[in-house]
């Protein structure tokens, strides 16, 4: 009898997700003893395979429940297009023996077989806030046009299904993907109050702006920093697991995820622009909307710290992030009122 996932602790769920990735490697055609070493713990586990010779590729299992198998292989299916004909360089994904780009591994404590994926190893390095990021956000900017021209052209393969991030999924009440904003760490009346303010003001600015195809399509929904490589002159993009359909302009506010209280935030995303503009026009009521999508990111991560407390980073960021967003509420409200 399996007892559940979730009813282990979280050193359990480690040593069972350690497993599950070791397992995993039986079913591709790896060097024998290539190991499995954990990356990053998020919505998904990621690990770092490596061969005695040396060689590398990433191996990502799913969250049991937060993908089906058929969105992932509608990430997969517009990841690899996008690479094909040159709009982003992203990563290539390996088929296992049975020549399926997915996999299911099955192990004695989970209720269901996890989805597997193996990518080769891109080269690169994760960009840090501090680090003089105005040329790799202008290449960001261009990279982001280029995908979201792609998405406007793109003849999707049957059944593509991906998630919708609108305001409702985002911060509504009912059916929000990552958790409730009210949930925050640290929440209190008097913070809820401004919350409520902002989530309020947000909202009928989005409903002005509206959902047309010229403003709302196919995108990465996730281009914060630790899904970027900046290998050389060369942006990657890595890590779709959250690409769907949402505002364009949304992926001007994601790339500042979990900064976007520091003071370079706004030149950056000036330079994201300056890039932008090489590939796509920019309307001036896209451009004027981005602050909207910038707070609306920062209260969707305030849901998705505290829907993700029990792991390592979310436990890192806590309640200091939910109050962080008080003066970012206040001036978005006194900007935008």
């Amino acid at each position: 009898m399996t007892t559940g996932f979730k009813s282990l602790s979280h050193e359990q769920q480690l040593a069972a997700l350690q497993d599950i990735a070791q397992r995993a490697l039986l079913q591709y055609d790896l060097p024998p003893n290539s190991t499995a070493a954990l990356l990053n713990l998020s919505e998904n586990a990621t690990y770092r395979i490596e061969a005695p010779d040396g060689r590398r590729w990433a191996l990502r299992v799913h969250r049991e429940g937060y993908q089906s198998r058929q969105a992932i292989a509608s990430e997969l299916a517009w990841a690899v297009d996008l690479r094909q004909h040159g709009m982003a360089v992203t990563p290539r994904p390996v088929a296992g023996r049975d020549g399926q780009l997915i996999q299911d591994v099955v192990h004695p404590l989970m209720d269901s077989p996890r989805h597997v994926v193996l990518f080769h190893w891109e080269t690169g390095a994760e960009p840090g806030i501090a680090d003089d990021l105005t040329a790799s956000f202008e290449v960001l900017g261009e990279t982001a046009a280029r995908m979201h021209m792609h998405a406007r052209q793109w003849q999707r393969p049957a059944g593509f299904t991906r998630f919708t991030w609108n305001f409702d999924t985002a911060l509504g009440e009912d059916r929000p993907h990552w958790g409730r904003w009210r949930d925050g760490v640290g929440m209190n009346a008097e913070k809820e109050r401004l919350f409520q303010r902002t989530v309020n003001l947000i909202g009928r600015r989005l409903a002005h702006y509206g959902t047309g195809p010229e403003r709302f399509g196919l995108i990465h929904s996730d281009l914060r920093l630790t899904n970027l490589l900046i290998d050389g002159a060369t942006v990657k993009v890595i890590d779709f697991d959250d690409c769907g359909f949402s505002w364009y302009m949304y992926d001007a506010a994601t790339p500042v995820s979990f900064h976007e209280h520091e003071p370079q935030a706004p030149d950056l995303i000036e330079s994201w622009k300056a890039g932008y503009r090489k590939v796509l026009p920019l309307a001036k009521e896209d451009e004027a909307e981005i602050p909207t999508f910038v707070m609306l990111r920062r209260i969707l991560l305030v849901a998705w710290i505290a829907s993700h407390i029990e792991a390592e980073f979310p436990k890192s960021l806590g309640a200091a992030y939910t109050d962080g967003s008080l003066p970012l509420c206040e001036d978005y409200l006194r900007r935008f009122s």
